[in-house]
């Protein structure tokens, strides 16, 4: 397993990626094919579990000076040579003497097992309850093993691989043909448990996938929107009538009630049930035996109940004093679909059904609201109603295909995103993930003075340089990305970023922004669509600025993605042309 690790990370390749995970799974026994999955994910359980594996560096490096024959002073000068204490791990294991006459070899079940005592270690003494488990199989691995090792606790893996290349790589190794990733790619949008989906397809091919079902208490992939710029463009693209909904700007919330119990995760399937205990009072109020609701929560002002801005409501993402919180940053509880009621699933029925019965349930508690909306064909209809929104402090409108089904995990056009369009910019925000960074001077030495930024080309599961920004930034939002880029820093190009540029720092694909700009141009340097324009050419976004807003909310595989771009750079041609 250590030795496929290596040999992914040395590959730029993605379907040389694809062969070596496709020929880990062909070698591991069934009985282990879960675990495998979950920890070259980089975790011993699904996200919506809430276990971090995470240990602070400083206790890592206590455990090697413990383990190893480096001193406390020569670990920190690797660390600060090679940025990964992965790589410190390896040299360390490579200088050391071997004591013992006989080595336990490793297994991927006490590796493992050791992951789960030390992320379940809490309390009293546990500090060096963790430090003797790890050091126990850092007495017994060969150092690329450790190299690894220290890498999945410090939650930094670096394989370059996503969850569509485990899909991919899961399907040709169980079924012979990549093509059936479709099937379980919908297992996994219901179950979001990966290891899961590898377990029933390793045992049972493409008919085991048929036991997973949606379970109260796992949350689904959410379902996405696609964007599109006019009105007349959205009567084109939905054939009948649409039900237009204001898009608010908070947090999205998906609601789980089981008799009387509540759980919510947010967008990224994150447990964030603890910041919201006014939100599982009401769900706890309402006579149901169970449902999956989602909603999105919106920050108000306690005199005007206008809404407020996203940031406000990030004040509850606190650790501590969250009742508090609650009491400063109060929300609005906005319903906009239900995926699963009183054990049916809904996923199959249309959202004219959908809303009738979310109707129902709203009428059950006062303090619920059903995202206000408004039901037709027209597009000059669709024009004031957005106007409508704006004023009333909304980014824009979702419209809704009223014959669609829920699609979780997908992003189609039976739910669109329309923003104001504006003459001089773009219609609409887009969310980019930082991939490079170049130093600042002047006023931004010690941070970065511009960041590369890169969308995200699903058919190849890479991201491709889009543009560089560094205006929009204040001095402390300039501080914190640095901060929380530190932990992301790689030393060369990660192995799913394309780009031409030569960067100070490179980075693993995590932080996401939300960037403006004026228009999507053609790109000589950008690598976003190449040549689906021009030969040679890419795409690249004029003017970006950073709006201030980043978006935790989102994994980098959620970031506007390549087809998008090449829709907006369509539109602008209409627009040039007219």
């Amino acid at each position: 397993m250590a030795q496929a690790y290596e040999d992914m990370e040395k590959t730029r390749k993605r379907l040389e990626l694809l062969e070596i995970l496709a020929e880990l799974f062909r070698n591991t026994p069934v009985n282990v094919i879960e675990r495998i999955i979950y920890l070259t994910q980089g975790k011993i359980k699904p996200d919506f579990f809430g276990i971090e594996l995470g240990m602070s560096d400083k206790l890592v490096m206590k455990v090697l000076e413990k383990s190893t024959a480096m001193s406390k002073d020569k670990i920190m000068e690797e660390y600060k040579r090679t940025g990964d204490l992965g790589e410190v791990t390896r040299i360390s294991l490579s200088n050391k003497v071997q004591t013992t006459l006989v080595r336990d070899k490793l297994t991927v079940e006490r590796v493992y097992q050791t992951f789960e005592d030390i992320a379940s270690t809490s309390g009293h003494g546990s500090v060096e309850i963790k430090i003797a488990h790890l050091a126990g199989l850092l007495s017994d691995c060969t150092p690329i093993e450790g190299k690894y090792i220290i890498r999945t606790l410090t939650g930094i893996l670096r394989l370059g691989i996503a969850d569509y290349t485990v899909l991919d790589a899961l399907s040709v190794t169980y079924t012979n043909d990549k093509s059936n990733r479709k099937y379980l790619e919908r297992a996994y949008n219901i179950s979001s448990d990966l290891g899961r989906v590898a377990r029933l397809v390793a045992n049972k091919g493409l008919k085991g996938l048929e036991e997973i079902n949606i379970v109260v208490g796992n949350p689904i992939r959410p379902m996405l929107a696609e964007r599109l710029s006019s009105s007349q463009e959205i009567i084109k693209k939905v054939d009948g009538k649409m039900s237009l909904e204001y898009k608010l700007d908070g947090e999205r919330l998906q609601i789980h009630v089981n008799n009387k119990q509540t759980e919510i995760f947010s967008r990224k399937l994150e447990n964030i049930t603890n910041h919201y205990p006014d939100v599982c009072a009401i769900m706890n109020e309402i006579e149901v035996k169970n449902m999956i609701l989602e909603a999105e929560a919106v920050a108000i002002d306690k005199q005007t109940k206008s809404y407020l801005p996203f940031q406000e409501l990030m004040h509850r993402r606190r650790k501590y004093n969250i009742e508090e919180a609650v009491k400063n940053y109060p929300i609005s509880v906005n319903l906009f679909d239900i995926i699963y009621l009183d054990d049916q699933d809904l996923t199959d029925s249309s959202y004219e059904e959908r809303r009738k019965i979310l109707m129902k349930i709203s009428k059950k508690n006062r303090r619920l609201e059903i995202i206000k909306n408004n039901i037709t064909q027209d597009a000059n209809e669709i024009d004031d109603f957005l106007e409508q929104a704006i004023e009333e402090g909304c980014e824009g409108l979702v419209i809704k295909d009223l014959q669609g089904n829920y699609r979780a995990g997908a992003r189609e056009y039976l739910w669109i995103k329309l923003k104001r369009e504006y003459k001089s910019e773009m219609a609409d925000t887009l969310d980019l993930v930082i991939i490079g960074a170049m130093y600042g001077k002047g006023k931004r030495v010690n941070k970065y003075g511009a960041l590369l930024l890169a969308v995200y080309d699903k058919k190849q599961d890479m991201f491709r340089s889009f543009c560089k920004v560094g205006t929009g930034f204040s001095d402390e939002q300039l501080h914190k990305i640095h901060q929380v880029l530190q932990k992301d820093i790689i030393k060369n190009k990660h192995v799913r970023v394309d780009s031409k540029m030569d960067m100070d720092v490179w980075f693993e694909p995590n932080i996401v922004l939300e960037i403006s700009g004026s228009e999507i141009t053609i790109s000589p340097i950008h690598t976003a669509n190449k040549d689906e324009v021009r030969k040679n050419f890419g795409l690249a976004l004029r003017f970006p600025i950073f709006t201030g807003r980043i978006r935790d909310d989102k994994k980098p595989q959620d970031v506007t993605s390549t087809e998008e771009i090449m829709s907006e750079y369509g539109r602008q041609l209409k627009k040039i042309s007219k």
